[in-house]
């Protein structure tokens, strides 16, 4: 299963972004493939606070077209949506302990741990930062 970051939701929703395209192509395969695909909640959240924010983008994305977009990926039958489970803890920390990780890249082990947890053995990506996550293979669809 593929698995989609934050990164490469938010290019292919903002017009704005030099990556607009081939973000929006590489989505609209997924979401209209057979083969299942997801997105873990801490994307989908961040996705939220990303293009909405006044600081990010001038104009953010409004909140109502936002949430449209989010509603408009829940449409495609073969997403899933993941989260944390039970396992989440041990798959976090062992992680976070053979990457050395720390700080801000916590956020990006929660989301490849997530990953890991169901499953997912490619996750889209143009963040360098989880390469340091061991056992998922990054792709980054925008090359």
């Amino acid at each position: 299963m593929t698995g989609v970051d934050t990164n490469i939701l938010v290019y292919a929703h903002r017009r704005d972004s030099e990556w607009f395209k081939p973000a929006f192509a590489a989505i609209k395969r997924l979401a209209e493939g057979v083969e299942p695909w997801a997105i873990p909640w801490p994307c989908i959240h961040e996705f939220l606070a990303v293009v909405t924010h006044r600081r990010i983008y001038q104009p953010p994305t409004p909140l109502g077209k936002a949430l449209f977009q989010v509603d408009e990926w829940m449409h495609s039958p073969s997403l899933r949506v993941i989260g944390e489970s039970r396992d989440h803890w041990p798959e976090l920390s062992a992680m976070v302990s053979a990457g050395k990780i720390q700080g801000a890249q916590i956020h990006d082990a929660r989301v490849a741990a997530i990953c890991a947890q169901h499953g997912v053995r490619e996750l889209w990506s143009a963040d360098r930062d989880f390469t340091r996550m061991g056992s998922i293979r990054i792709v980054n669809p925008l090359r």
